[in-house]
C-alpha cells in the first residue's frame, strides 16, 4: 500500500509528456545525471517527485527496486511514446487512468475509490472514514492527514478547475489535469462538498480500449460473465464508472468488430474473446485503428 506519494501534486498537463521525453533522452534524469532535475524539467523540487512518482503510477516507466535509480519505459510506456507522445488522445487518458485505478500497490487510494468504495454520493469524511477501515482491515494504519491529501488529489485529478471554482481560472492556465476530460467524478452539491461517481457516455471510451481491460483481468480464459467485467475489482465497469446499459452498448461495438461474440442465450449472460490478444497487442489495435 502507499500514500500521498504524490507530495499533493496531481499530474499536471503536460507533465507526463515532459516526463517521457526526458527519460527517453537520459534514464537517469530524476537522479540529475546529467544536470539538476529541476532545471533539466522546469519544475520546483517537489514537483519533480510528484512526476517521478505519477510516471511510474500510471505504468509508463518503471525503475529498479535497488541498484541504480534509473527509469525505464514498461512496454505500455514505449507504445504510448511511440504513438501518443504529448497525451493528446483520449484512448491514451482512459488507458492511463485504467493502470492509475488498477494499480492497489503504487495508488492504494486510487484503488479503493474506483473498486471498493460503494457510494455514489460522497464527501471527503465518507471516503477518508471507509478507506481508513479498509486499511485497518488489511493490517495497517496510515495517518488520517495523508488519507485526506489523497482524496483532495483525487477530486483534483478528476474535476476539473473551471467546474469546481470557474472565477479563479484563466483561461491559459494549464494547472487542470487533463483526467478531468473523462468525466468520472461530477459535483453533487458544490456548498456542502458533495461529489458524485459518474457514468461516461459511451461515445466517449472507445470500444478497443475496453476490450484491453476485459482481455488483461481475464487472464488466459477466453470466456467472462458479463457481470465480472461490471462487477469485480479491476475490470472496465468498475474502473470506468459504467452501468449495465453504456457496458453492454460497449459489448456489442466490440462484437460488431469481431473480436469478442456476446452470448445471452439459455441464461447465460458471457462474452467469449474470439481472438487471441494481449492487453498491449488491443493497445496498439486502438493506436492503429484511430491513425487509420
Amino acid at each position: 500500500m502507499k500514500f500521498r506519494a504524490h507530495d499533493t501534486f496531481f499530474i499536471r498537463k503536460g507533465w507526463l509528456n515532459k516526463g517521457l521525453r526526458n527519460v527517453n533522452a537520459d534514464a537517469g534524469v530524476f537522479m540529475g545525471t546529467k544536470g539538476n532535475p529541476m532545471d533539466v524539467l522546469g519544475i520546483g523540487a517537489n514537483m519533480v517527485k510528484a512526476l517521478r512518482y505519477w510516471l511510474q503510477a500510471v505504468k509508463l516507466t518503471s525503475e529498479p527496486a535497488s541498484g541504480k535509480k534509473e527509469q525505464s519505459f514498461t512496454e505500455f510506456g514505449q507504445v504510448v511514446f511511440e504513438n501518443d507522445p504529448y497525451i493528446e488522445e483520449m484512448g491514451t487518458l482512459w488507458l492511463l487512468h485504467y493502470q492509475l485505478a488498477s494499480n492497489k500497490d503504487d495508488a492504494t487510494a486510487w484503488y479503493y475509490f474506483f473498486n471498493e468504495f460503494k457510494a455514489t454520493e460522497f464527501s471527503k469524511e465518507d471516503f477518508v472514514k471507509q478507506l481508513s477501515n479498509y486499511i485497518r482491515m488489511n493490517g495497517e494504519e496510515v495517518s488520517e492527514r495523508s488519507l485526506e491529501d489523497d482524496y483532495t488529489c483525487i477530486i483534483n485529478t478528476y474535476v476539473s478547475r473551471m467546474k469546481s471554482n470557474p472565477e479563479k481560472v484563466q483561461p491559459e492556465s494549464n494547472i487542470d489535469c487533463p483526467f478531468g476530460e473523462l468525466g468520472l467524478i461530477d459535483i453533487a452539491n458544490k456548498k456542502d462538498k458533495l461529489y458524485r461517481k459518474a457514468t461516461p457516455k459511451k461515445d466517449m471510451i472507445h470500444p478497443l480500449v475496453v476490450l484491453a481491460v476485459i482481455v488483461y483481468q481475464a487472464n488466459g480464459k477466453d470466456e467472462i460473465k458479463i457481470s465480472a467485467i461490471q462487477n469485480d475489482p479491476c475490470n472496465a465497469g468498475k474502473v470506468f464508472n459504467l452501468d449495465i446499459i453504456t457496458l453492454t452498448a460497449l459489448l456489442y461495438k466490440i462484437e460488431l468488430m469481431g473480436y469478442i461474440k456476446v452470448i445471452r442465450t439459455a441464461g447465460l449472460d458471457v462474452i467469449r474473446i474470439t481472438k487471441d490478444l494481449s492487453f498491449i497487442e488491443c493497445v496498439k489495435l486502438y493506436y492503429n485503428a484511430i491513425n487509420k
